[in-house]
C-alpha cells in the first residue's frame, strides 16, 4: 500500500494529470478551442487522441515498415477466416487485437486454430490479425515534427521489458506472481489470464512471460534510452513521418533487432503509431521525480499546441467542444465494454472451445474445400 502511495507511477491517470489542468486550459484559451490538439495529425480522426482506427494509421505507413495485417468483422464466417489465414500465408503464432483499441485490451497471441476461433466467437468488435514480429526488442519512440519542416526530433526513447517472472524450481507460478514487485499489483488479472498454469512449478531460471503487451498499465517496465537519441535515430523517423505525410506528433511503438540497426533503418517494424493521446512514456520507470514528469508532459503539450496552431492556419479546423465531447463519450463507452470483455475472455475459453469442437462449420476439411474451389 505504501509503495502505491509514494510511487507516483502507480497512481491513477487522472490523479497524475490533475495538476496540469491549468496548462490545458491555457492552451485551450490561446487556441480558442478546448480541443486545441485536434488539427495536430490531420489524417487521423481526432488527431489520434483516442478511439481512432488502427487501420487508418496502417493505411498511411510505408508498407515495408509494418507487419502483414488484415481485418476481420465479427460477422465473418469461421471458414472464411481460416481460409484467409491459409490464403495469405499466415503462420502461427500471430497477433490479434481490436481495430480500435488501447492499453493492450483484447491483445492476444494466437498459437493455433482453436484459439483463433475462440477469440473470434467471443470478440464482438472488428479486429485485426497481424503477423507476429519475431524481433527481440520492442521500443517506444516519441517523435515531433513541425509542419513545413523536413526534420523533426525524437523527444523520448525507451526499451520495453515485458512483465515476466523467473522460476526458481520450487515456487508455483502463483507464488512467483505474489512475490514479484510488478506482478503482485496485477494478481487478480494474472489469476484469470494464467489460470491453467497457476499451480505449476516454474523451472529454475526459466522466464515465464505474464504479458507480451508493451504497455505500462499492463505491467511492462520501461528502460530509458535517452542517451541513444541522435541524428541517425531522428533521420529514420523523419523518413517514416514524411512518407506518411501527416504524422507530426506522437509515439511509434516498434520492434527491431538492435539499437544499432534501428539507427540504420534496418529490421524496423512499426507496431503502432499513437497520436495526440500519446503519453511521453519515457517519464516512467526511470527514477524521474513527479514534478519533473509533469514538466515533461507540459513541454509535449506545448509542441502539440504549436503544431495544431500551424495546421489550423493551413485550413485544418479545430473540433468544437460538443463534437469532441460526444466522440469521447462514445469512445469511453466502447472501451469500458472492451475492458469487460478483456477481463473475462480467459474465463470463457472452455465453453467456447466446446462449442467449436461440436460445430461442423469449424472442420478443417471445409476450409480446404473453399481453397480448392478458389483454385478451380
Amino acid at each position: 500500500m505504501l509503495q502505491k502511495i509514494f510511487a507516483w507511477e502507480l497512481w491513477p491517470f487522472y490523479i497524475i494529470y490533475t495538476p496540469l489542468g491549468f496548462v490545458w486550459l491555457w492552451y485551450a484559451i490561446k487556441a480558442k478551442a478546448f480541443w486545441f490538439f485536434s488539427p495536430v495529425n490531420p489524417t487521423l480522426e481526432f488527431a489520434g487522441f483516442e478511439g481512432e482506427s488502427k487501420k487508418e494509421m496502417y493505411d498511411q505507413l510505408p508498407a515495408e515498415y509494418f507487419p502483414a495485417t488484415f481485418y476481420i468483422s465479427p460477422d465473418k464466417k469461421p471458414n472464411e477466416i481460416l481460409y484467409s489465414i491459409y490464403a495469405l500465408g499466415f503462420s502461427y503464432p500471430f497477433i490479434v487485437k481490436p481495430e480500435i483499441g488501447m492499453q493492450g485490451l483484447m491483445f492476444r497471441i494466437i498459437e493455433n486454430e482453436k484459439q483463433l476461433l475462440a477469440y473470434h466467437q467471443y470478440m464482438p468488435y472488428n479486429y485485426m490479425v497481424q503477423q507476429f514480429v519475431d524481433l527481440p526488442l520492442e521500443f517506444s519512440v516519441f517523435y515531433v515534427r513541425y509542419p513545413g519542416k523536413r526534420k523533426g526530433s525524437v523527444t523520448g526513447f525507451i526499451l520495453k521489458d515485458y512483465l515476466a517472472v523467473t522460476g526458481d524450481g520450487k515456487s508455483t507460478l502463483l507464488e512467483l506472481i505474489k512475490h514479484d514487485k510488478r506482478a503482485k499489483h496485477r494478481e487478480h488479472e494474472m489469476k484469470q489470464k494464467h489460470a491453467a498454469n497457476l499451480y505449476n512449478i516454474i523451472k529454475a531460471r526459466e522466464k515465464y512471460y505474464l504479458s507480451l503487451a508493451g504497455n505500462h498499465n499492463r505491467g511492462a517496465r520501461f528502460i530509458n534510452c535517452k542517451k541513444e537519441i541522435d541524428e541517425n535515430l531522428s533521420r529514420v523517423f523523419d523518413e517514416i513521418s514524411l512518407r506518411s505525410g501527416s504524422f507530426f506528433y506522437g509515439r511509434f511503438d516498434i520492434k527491431c533487432s538492435s539499437i544499432e540497426n534501428l539507427k540504420r533503418g534496418k529490421d524496423v517494424m512499426v507496431l503502432e503509431f499513437n497520436g495526440a493521446g500519446s503519453e511521453p512514456n519515457h517519464i516512467y520507470d526511470c527514477g524521474m521525480k513527479y514534478f519533473t514528469a509533469l514538466k515533461e508532459i507540459a513541454q509535449h503539450w506545448k509542441h502539440m499546441f504549436a503544431i495544431g496552431h500551424i495546421n489550423s492556419k493551413k485550413g485544418v479546423a479545430y473540433w468544437n467542444f460538443s463534437k469532441g465531447f460526444v466522440y469521447l463519450q462514445k469512445a469511453k463507452t466502447y472501451f469500458k465494454k472492451l475492458k469487460h470483455f478483456d477481463e473475462h475472455f480467459e474465463m470463457n475459453i472452455p465453453s467456447l472451445e466446446n462449442t467449436i469442437a461440436s460445430s461442423p462449420e469449424f472442420k478443417k476439411e471445409n476450409v480446404l474445400e473453399l481453397h480448392f474451389a478458389e483454385e478451380l
